[in-house]
């Protein structure tokens, strides 16, 4: 197994340019293809999570360019319809790829296999087929029930005047899939009306898929997080507008490991590509730092912070709830062993079905640097130590965030060695390199 030794360090500051967010790029991706017509999508990630979605759509006839050695693509719209309409499709881990796809395909009257890695044949999905086939699509679980890989069926799927049902309360990804997909399905009443059973949690990540959705021409109707209802597809069968050209913004939870590194190593740092006019919700784990007491300044399309001005430059502890900045709230478990007092996250249940049971993940290995931790069923409570201990290995669970998280106990004066690094490739394949250029 590869590793990487980091620090120790003491200090973080610099400039970082961050790469395109992992959520947006997907999601544009998906819409480039369903809609009519050419788009440019500007600063698109490069990443393990966004090749499995073109090589999906590749596979699915959709026909899309890189322009040279930039991050631009040029997608060519197929109008709803995938030209190809059998095919086996590999998904890797990626949770952002196969859930809004495996919904475009069950409108797409084809016969498809659906696969990932073990781990994405661990990660639910049942919630979303069962929503496909109050549709009348039919969806074969070939492994266990709830999970991938599947095979979706061609059928007749058409929507009706009653509401389409979704669970909110394992992932924010189900509704996402149907809100994206649903538009191309005709409906006698010119409307389709998806309704929230229980607490819609990740609600920062719908808005990004409905301010997204705005951009290709569906203007979507919503009655607080629980009822949304979209236009249908008209006579032409096809519902979505290219806007011509769009830009995907910095990623907001990658900018928390940087936003963490000036925090907690003095700073000042200075994260570039998303800001106040950011659509992602993850801008908002600002207000986490500003909470344990670091000093936060908001530009347009950049953040900086600094450390805490106080003798021992310890962050102060928080209790807080993180339901809304799930991924990005791991980045202030970690920030918690540079706390005074026990810092508690709360409603953080989601981190149990993600690319690996985080919860648990995390408890294990803040313990390897000295953290006394509970882990709860949706709550994880951090006291740190008196001192780090040095050269922990950090096991990651092929978990990018595990990875990008734990690198911040170098900052603490102690070594720290990351276990099989390159897992980042998933979403920042460039992270420890850049890491390393503004740690001291």
């Amino acid at each position: 197994m590869e590793t990487l030794n980091l620090g120790p360090y003491g200090h973080a500051e610099g400039t970082i340019r961050l790469p395109g967010s992992k959520s947006i790029s997907n999601r544009v991706l998906l819409l480039a293809a369903l809609s009519r017509g050419r788009t440019r999508v500007r600063d698109l990630l490069a990443s393990d999570d966004t090749r499995v979605m073109l090589d999906a759509l590749r596979t699915l006839g959709v026909s899309w360019t890189q322009q040279g050695e930039s991050r631009d693509f040029i997608v060519d719209g197929c109008g709803g319809d995938f030209p190809i309409k059998s095919a086996k499709l590999f998904m890797g881990n990626a949770g952002t790829a196969i859930r809004p796809l495996t919904a475009a395909l069950a409108l797409n009257r084809g016969d498809y296999e659906i696969s990932g890695v073990a781990r994405m044949h661990e990660r639910p999905i049942g919630d979303l087929v069962d929503g496909l086939r109050q549709l009348g699509a039919q969806i074969d679980y070939l492994g266990n029930a709830g999970f991938p890989p599947l095979h979706v069926h061609p059928s007749a799927v058409q929507a009706s005047a009653a509401p389409i049902k979704v669970r909110g309360d394992v992932s924010s990804q189900f509704l996402t899939a149907l809100l994206m997909t649903l538009p191309l399905l005709p409906c006698a009443s010119g409307e389709i009306v998806v309704e929230v059973d229980g607490e819609l949690i990740s609600k920062p990540y719908i808005d990004i898929t409905l301010r997204l959705l705005r951009r290709f021409g569906i203007d979507v109707k919503q009655d607080g997080w629980s009822r949304f209802t979209l236009p249908s597809a008209g006579a032409s069968g096809a519902a979505y507008r290219s806007p011509g050209e769009i830009r995907v913004e910095g990623d907001a939870s990658s900018a928390s490991y940087f936003l963490a590194a000036g925090a907690i190593g003095k700073g000042p740092l200075r994260v570039e590509g998303v800001g106040r006019d950011s659509i992602q919700g993850d801008v908002r784990f600002t207000e986490a730092l500003e909470a344990m007491g670091a000093r936060v300044v908001l530009h347009d399309d950049a953040i900086e912070v600094a450390g805490i001005d106080t003798p021992d430059g310890k962050l102060r502890a928080v209790d807080m709830d993180f339901n809304h900045i799930p991924d990005a709230a791991m980045t202030i478990a970690v920030a918690a062993l540079f706390a005074n007092g026990t810092t508690t996250l709360r409603n953080i249940a989601s981190w149990r079905v993600k690319e690996t049971d985080r919860l648990a993940a995390m408890a294990t290995e803040l313990r390897k640097v000295g953290a006394t931790v509970e882990e709860g069923a949706d709550y994880l409570r951090v006291t740190p130590p008196v001192s780090l201990t040095p050269g922990a290995a950090i096991d990651t669970y092929d978990d990018h965030r595990m990875a990008m998280c734990f690198s911040l106990v170098s900052l603490g004066g102690v070594p720290v060695t990351i276990n099989d690094p390159k897992c980042v490739a998933k979403t920042f394949p460039d992270y420890f390199a850049e890491f390393s250029r503004v740690a001291r």
